[in-house]
């Protein structure tokens, strides 16, 4: 069912980017902004949150109303906008195996002399345009108007935390290792991960089907545990998985020193020269791929990653028992269960 919602959603994306012009006349204010967002609005990608807007509504609807796909489409030109700003942040070239919005921007100057700005300076007001489009995009759907403006506050709490969280995290990066806790690193992963990506998808769709509140506590739980687990396993392959698998450089989070669960446990249970190597690797903004190799070692030698593995699952079992008792449609409460085990598998 997770696939025909998908394919669902993706033939709404295909129709809004070829609408985008009309919608907002982009092409006419400025082309080169046009194919950009066009262009990187329709790469290929997993479509959690508006596949997860969609299970939430239709499992206590079952009836799409007129709409629904295009406003589930907010999320992800939402999650398109924040990730243009994070490649910025993480100086990353690459996103989804392709050129980063600034990378393609920045090539769109290369025959510009004498000016004062550069391909991220234009990418950043590039994302702001795709935040306002997803605003514009969650209005298609046609519902009961309480609902509706419940559920768009969702849709802006969502950012708003997100950038909170982003916001925490830079700022943990400045902080010596020894003195990042655990609870930090969650309180990340709530905000920045779960809420955005697992809790507020779900919860919106209830909401705008008039869900009981009940039931939407229950899935958001369900939401915040889930997003817990899967930024661990995004941790793992963001350490561990290879260029291809990532769609960019595996040195990435080392490099920005971010403080994950697997750099927490490494660093605390290692012996005094492993930790003197992760605190000088985490600090060196040089990094190459022997750094990798050998905080890969650390943390394969001090069981970070069979800690991690072992919290993925954890929270996925307590994840599991805030919806044992759903009301929600049997069909639906598969599809959510199917798509939730097929994101964790490693």
């Amino acid at each position: 069912m997770f696939l025909k919602i998908k394919n669902r959603i993706e033939k709404e994306l295909l129709t809004y980017a070829g609408a985008i012009d009309k919608l907002y006349s982009l092409n006419k204010l400025s082309p080169v902004l046009f194919k950009n967002i066009r262009e990187f609005i329709c790469r290929p990608g997993k479509k959690i949150r508006p596949i997860l807007f969609c299970i939430g509504y239709l499992g206590f609807s079952r009836k799409a109303p007129p709409g629904l796909y295009r406003s589930a489409l907010s999320l992800e030109l939402l999650h398109d906008f924040m990730l243009v700003h994070d490649d910025i942040i993480d100086k990353s070239d690459k996103r989804r195996g392709k050129p980063a919005m600034h990378t393609l921007l920045k090539e769109a100057l290369k025959h510009s002399k004498n000016i004062k700005f550069d391909g991220e300076d234009l990418a950043i007001v590039a994302g702001d345009v795709m935040y306002a489009m997803a605003l514009d995009a969650f209005l298609a759907v046609r519902e009961e108007a309480g609902r509706k403006e419940e559920a768009l506050r969702k849709l802006f709490l969502a950012a708003l935390y997100t950038g909170s969280g982003e916001f925490i995290e830079l700022l943990l990066g400045a902080k010596p290792i020894e003195q990042v806790s655990r609870k930090d690193i969650y309180k990340i992963y709530d905000y920045k991960t779960a809420n955005y990506t697992f809790a507020s998808p779900l919860t919106m769709g209830a909401t705008l089907s008039g869900a009981a509140s009940g039931q939407i506590k229950k899935l958001y739980s369900y939401g915040m545990l889930l997003g817990r687990a899967f930024q661990i396993k995004d941790d793992i392959i963001g350490t561990f998985g290879t260029v291809k698998e990532i769609g960019k450089s595996n040195l990435t989070d080392i490099k920005e020193a971010k403080r994950t669960l697997l750099v927490w446990y490494a660093f605390n249970h290692a012996g005094r020269k492993d930790k003197l190597t992760i605190k000088r690797i985490m600090e060196n903004k040089l990094v190459k791929d022997a750094e990798l190799l050998k905080m890969r070692r650390i943390i394969a030698d001090t069981g970070a990653l069979a800690y991690a593995k072992n919290q993925i699952d954890y929270h996925y079992s307590l994840a599991l028992d805030q919806i044992r008792s759903l009301s929600m449609d049997p069909v639906y409460k598969k599809t959510l269960n199917d798509f939730s085990q097929k994101i964790l598998k490693t």
